[in-house]
């Protein structure tokens, strides 16, 4: 298997490296730097995990998807969806935050990085736009009411002291750190506003217990500041054990990288490599399973400031994660200190972000299949695994996309007689008269397994109604591709016409169309000379085969290759 598509990155943007272009890419990354600190505390927490880890996933992670993958301004890390999903599949298998639990997180990590890297080896990107936007939505959706209840759980746990009593002190703390946030993010966009709101909680329960007020419950000493090592667990059983939420995890996480890489780019107007995002993402949790790290993925929080702030390449990436590092070890004794009453108020904050009320808004209103996909999505998240959750969203849209696409339109023309292009006969008032031995039918969809048998009722139909239309013009220019069941269709529809003594004919089918026919022995059966590339041609062929005593009755006269006098003088067909 070749891996020139993947490796090395297909841009070669170090050189276009100039003091303003890394200028700009520094002061990105610091911004980018200041946006993980608390947010790495939080998700971590959110993980069921020390919130060390939550740091050391913002590094290394970051480092190799910024490198290895496509998107100029992606910026990867712990994110809240992927370590909500992460905790909801791993919970019931071990105790949160024990060595067991670690260890199980290393070995979905690397199972998910592997499964990612599969995908774009194979060149499987494709896969992730299989998951409705709608489905991200109820999903993103579900999984912020999951947060505000555990970040509640949490908040509740905090302001009881051991005695018993509550400690308002720590729900004082929670809800200044909360204000600020969503002030500063209101009223001054550009700035940091978690970090913003973390010190100002960390400052009001600092200042409390300076002047002799109740203590606080305090985030802990950092192990390490830089990430130690950790190793997957290979055993058999356990790899089988995990595999189920790793496929799941890896969907979630492709489908939000890719997203996000697009979403990027529509802005930017850079080409995204699918297969090459989702080979840096898998490269990158491969190796967070070997730096005491969880699963990364693209990040919205941080992907979107990275590039309005004016980063333009990934080095403003690679500058978050080593700038952190700096941060970290300047400000590891407050962050030893850290209440950790701020850290469940920025998660319901998070939470609250995540409830996109526009889109859902946006969805309710677009039509009942897109809404039921969201609200069924959401609604499995809050009662169901969210792996299970997530497939049941895939299979519904999934299902949806079958039904539409099984009921493809077939819509009976004339020529009318301004313009005489061929317009279908439920846009005419009044409605013109057809041809009474020739129908013109235009195919607009696929005839596949699923589509097979409404074509064929709806061509019975047509014979049943007509029996006089013997003879059937069927403009095939809007059928993108046939399988076997729709190659039979037309093959069972030309030997009825046959017997009726009729013909079937085709206005200009797809090359891949004409492809299935040749390989099935369907084309010449039917007879090369009853493919036509135009209208005018396909009429001028048809219309002397027809009837000539019917003809001579005819009153409609819709062609002007139609015989006889008043006949309109004979032009080109359109339309």
């Amino acid at each position: 298997m070749q891996l020139r598509h993947l490796i090395p990155p297909g841009e070669r943007w170090w050189t276009e490296l100039d003091r303003a272009t890394v200028r700009g890419d520094l002061i990105a990354g610091l911004l980018g730097a200041l946006l993980v600190l608390p947010q790495g505390v939080a998700f971590a927490r959110l993980a069921g995990l020390p919130p060390a880890y939550g740091i050391y996933s913002a590094i290394l992670p970051c480092i190799v998807a910024a490198l290895f993958g496509s998107s100029r301004h992606v910026v990867s890390g712990p994110t809240n969806a992927n370590s909500l999903a992460l905790f909801a599949m791993l919970s019931p298998l071990a105790v949160p935050g024990s060595p067991d639990y670690l260890q199980l997180v290393f070995t979905a990590t690397f199972m998910v990085g592997v499964l990612q890297l599969l995908v774009a080896l194979f060149r499987l990107g494709v896969l992730a736009n299989f998951i409705a936007p709608s489905v991200l939505l109820g999903f993103t959706s579900g999984a912020a009411c999951l947060i505000a209840y555990h970040a509640g759980v949490d908040l509740r746990d905090l302001v009881r002291s051991e005695a018993g009593p509550l400690a308002p002190m720590e729900l004082v703390v929670a809800l200044v750190t909360v204000l600020v946030t969503v002030l500063v993010a209101r009223f001054f966009p550009r700035w940091p506003a978690m970090l913003t709101g973390l010190a100002s909680g960390f400052a009001l329960a600092a200042a409390s217990a300076a002047l002799g007020g109740p203590g606080y419950v305090q985030m802990g000493a950092i192990p390490s500041i830089i990430p130690p090592l950790s190793f997957p667990d290979f055993d058999a059983e356990k790899l089988s054990e995990v595999f189920g939420p790793s496929l799941a995890l890896a969907v979630v996480a492709l489908g939000q990288s890719i997203s996000i890489a697009k979403a990027i780019a529509d802005r930017s107007g850079q080409h995204i490599d699918a297969n090459r995002e989702f080979f840096g993402q898998g490269l990158a949790n491969v190796a967070a399973s070997f730096s005491s790290s969880y699963l990364s993925c693209g990040s919205l929080n941080r992907s979107m400031p990275n590039f309005e702030v004016g980063a333009r390449t990934p080095l403003a990436a690679v500058a978050s994660s080593l700038i952190l590092l700096v941060l970290v070890a300047l400000s590891e004794r407050l962050l030893e200190r850290l209440p950790m009453a701020t850290i469940a108020a920025l998660l319901l904050y998070v939470a609250w972000t995540l409830i996109n009320i526009p889109r859902i808004r946006a969805t309710l209103n677009f039509n009942m299949q897109e809404a039921t996909c969201m609200v069924v999505t959401w609604g499995a998240v809050l009662v169901t695994r969210i792996e299970l959750a997530i497939l049941i969203g895939m299979g519904l849209s999934l299902l949806f996309y079958l039904y539409q696409t099984s009921r493809p339109a077939m819509r009976v023309l004339v020529p009318v007689p301004q313009g005489r292009r061929f317009t279908p006969l439920t846009e005419l008032d009044p409605v013109e008269p057809e041809c009474p031995q020739l129908k013109l039918v235009r195919m607009e969809g696929s005839v596949y397994f699923g589509a097979a048998q409404q074509v064929s009722d709806t061509l019975r139909c047509y014979r049943e109604r007509s029996p006089s239309q013997k003879h059937l013009l069927v403009m095939v220019k809007s059928m993108n591709f046939i399988d076997q069941a729709g190659a039979k269709v037309w093959a069972l529809e030309d030997g009825v016409r046959r017997k009726m003594g009729g013909a079937l004919y085709f206005h200009r089918p797809r090359a891949r169309v004409v492809e299935v026919w040749e390989r099935t022995g369907f084309l010449e059966r039917l007879g090369r000379d009853r493919v036509f590339q135009s209208k005018h041609e396909a009429l001028v062929s048809i219309v002397p085969s027809l009837d000539p005593e019917i003809c001579s009755r005819c009153t409609a006269r819709i062609f002007f290759e139609c015989p006889g006098e008043g006949t309109p003088c004979a032009q080109p067909h359109t339309g």
